[in-house]
């Protein structure tokens, strides 16, 4: 006997029952976050470093910061041939002999060089001739002038033994022995004068390095204003949420150091690099007609470790500068 076939369908689907919604534990998203719309989001830092405004404050603080370093370098190189002048200029006496009416300039002068090297402490001398003596006095009369009728006085520089001897009893002799006729100049006077204009020119130095660091506080006070000013929803945001005035001050005193930082050391390395062309330049020059010039009037043209290490001090106050203002700035705009 046949069954009868099955018509039943050969899958059936059974309804699935419902399930029931997750419920969120505690840790757990009740479900997926929606999407924020696009003009709600914010990608950027609080403050950020690379934008046009921030490249900028970069540019301006590398070019202070370069100003400043060669005012520095300029102003440690200065002090230090002035410092090697005095040195030079202090090792020696010079001994001036006044020709006078019937009276032998020659044998005057001879005298005069035996009372020097009698004296204690004169290490050596030397006697100008009449036509060394007439050379000396081109400078400021011209060449070509015939000086043979002139009273033209004659030199005797004495180099000082170390350390430097008392000079009163040569000079006492010499007015002894040549009575307005010789005379002992120390040149003091000229170290005096070489010694202010040196340190006038070392504090204009500082005073325009101070100048520069003041240009670039201010122009950090005005880029964080901006900047806060800018932010000013996202500093409410985070006040709302609990974020303190020093938590909000610290964010922009890092992000404005980092700038600070980065413009420093461009402009302390710009300086540095001047220098040495400088440097280079100069020893080229002083194979030329010109070089004696150049080496009387800035000598050997070197820094020194103390000029260079002042132009990277500078960059490194910039920096600071820059972080502390930025903060400061901070926290009078919140207060």
């Amino acid at each position: 006997m046949v069954e009868p076939a099955d018509t039943r369908p050969a899958n059936p689907r059974r309804p699935e029952a419902p399930q029931e919604p997750e419920r969120a534990g505690p840790g757990r998203a009740a479900g997926p976050d929606p999407a924020l719309p696009a003009g709600l989001r914010r990608n950027a830092p609080l403050v950020p470093t690379d934008s046009a405004a921030s490249r900028s404050l970069a540019a301006v603080i590398a070019i202070l910061t370069f100003l400043a370093g060669l005012c520095a370098g300029t102003a440690e190189m200065v002090a230090t041939s002035a410092s090697q002048w005095q040195g030079s200029v202090a090792k020696e006496v010079t001994i001036q002999v006044r020709p006078g009416a019937g009276r032998d300039i020659e044998a005057d002068l001879a005298r005069a060089d035996a009372i020097a090297r009698a004296a204690p402490g004169i290490a050596e001398t030397r006697r100008f001739s009449k036509a060394e003596a007439e050379r000396l006095l081109e400078p400021w009369l011209g060449s070509g002038l015939d000086l043979s009728d002139l009273p033209v006085p004659r030199l005797i520089t004495l180099k000082l033994a170390s350390p430097p001897p008392d000079l009163a009893p040569l000079r006492a002799s010499l007015a002894e022995a040549l009575p307005g006729v010789a005379s002992l100049d120390d040149h003091v006077l000229w170290l005096q004068r070489l010694s202010t204009m040196a340190n006038a020119f070392v504090g204009v130095g500082i005073g325009i390095v101070a100048l520069v660091l003041a240009a670039t506080g201010l122009a950090v006070a005005f880029a964080t204003r901006g900047a806060m000013a800018g932010n000013r929803e996202v500093v409410e945001v985070l006040h709302f949420v609990g974020a303190d005035d020093d938590f909000i001050a610290r964010a922009f005193q890092r992000r404005f150091f980092g700038l600070g930082l980065r413009g420093g050391a461009i402009g302390a390395a710009l300086a540095l690099l001047a220098f040495a062309l400088a440097g280079l330049l100069a020893r080229a020059w002083r194979t030329g007609p010109a070089g004696d010039e150049i080496e009387a009037l800035f000598g050997a043209f070197n820094v020194g470790w103390r000029g260079y290490a002042s132009v990277l001090a500078i960059g490194v106050i910039a920096s600071m500068v820059t972080g502390i203002v930025s903060r400061l700035t901070v926290r009078r705009f919140l207060a």
